[in-house]
């Protein structure tokens, strides 16, 4: 009666082990088949894609990111959209949604600082390294690229930018505003603009890399700090964490770099 019980306590336990492994390894293969939904501000078109494909290769885990202005996403986020984390191009964005109690406590990231240059195609016959802010005024440009400053930080740090070099005015006429910076540096790449403010990590970029640019002196705008969250909503807080890691780690900011941004005195949580 004894061994009969025994045995039976025996395949119980024996049973209970099976499923722990098999729920622990099903866990595992959800975490690696369901993608880490990231939210990130134009901007970070290149470099981000750049740093999600070592995250991945490093820890196997799939990183599904979505481009647009900052702005936009934080409405979307205070509704409840389904995002992981957020990226944004400043550090206002990420701030309020802490203050709404709606990020993870220690999800708070300060991971770079953006800078603005101004833009011209290669074909361009003006001497825009020579002639700096006054090439905006030359009569050729009819046309001024920046993201909306309504919902997107660069585009609010161009206007800065023209405020204090006493050229807002006299260019207010000539902006057209793109929905984000991506598509401000679309519309000065395509020809549609002859001139754009834009983020230097879109200058740097393939397609945009042989054009004019002047770099915009940083102390001629207000920093364009950048910060990141990981949403109290995450599917997976894990995977969000390491995610923000690896962006904050060496390899991360050296990435950040190469794209032109300027590495933060600190890049870690809640700095």
């Amino acid at each position: 009666m004894n061994i009969l019980k025994h045995t039976r306590r025996y395949f119980v336990f024996l049973a209970i082990a099976v499923l722990l492994v098999a729920s622990g390894a099903g866990l595992r293969a959800h975490q690696q088949q369901t993608p880490l939904r990231v939210a990130a501000a134009a901007d970070l078109q290149f470099a981000l894609k750049d740093i999600a494909q070592q995250f991945e290769h490093q820890t196997r885990r799939k990183v599904e990111i979505t481009f647009g202005s900052s702005g936009n996403f934080f409405a979307q986020l205070q509704n409840g959209a389904p995002f992981d984390v957020f990226l944004s191009a400043d550090i206002e964005y990420p701030t309020r949604l802490e203050q709404s109690n709606l990020i993870e406590p220690n999800g708070f990231l300060k991971y770079a600082v953006g800078r603005i240059v101004v833009w011209m195609p290669a074909g361009s016959k003006i001497d825009l390294a020579g002639r700096k802010w006054d090439a905006l005024l030359d009569p050729t440009v009819q046309k001024i690229a920046i993201a909306n400053p309504e919902h997107a930080p660069y585009g609010r740090a161009a206007v800065d930018a023209l405020k204090r070099a006493g050229l807002y005015d006299k260019v207010q006429s000539k902006l057209v505003y793109g929905e984000n910076i991506s598509q401000a540096a679309q519309f000065a790449e395509s020809g549609n603009a002859q001139a754009g403010i834009i983020a230097l990590s879109l200058a740097v970029s393939p397609a945009m890399k042989s054009g004019q640019r002047w770099g915009v002196p940083v102390d001629q705008y207000a920093p364009i700090e950048q910060a990141a969250v990981i949403l109290k909503t995450a599917r997976d807080k894990e995977t969000a964490r390491a995610f923000l890691a690896f962006v904050s780690s060496d390899a991360g900011q050296r990435t950040l770099g190469n794209f032109g941004f300027a590495i933060p005195k600190v890049a870690s949580p809640n700095d």
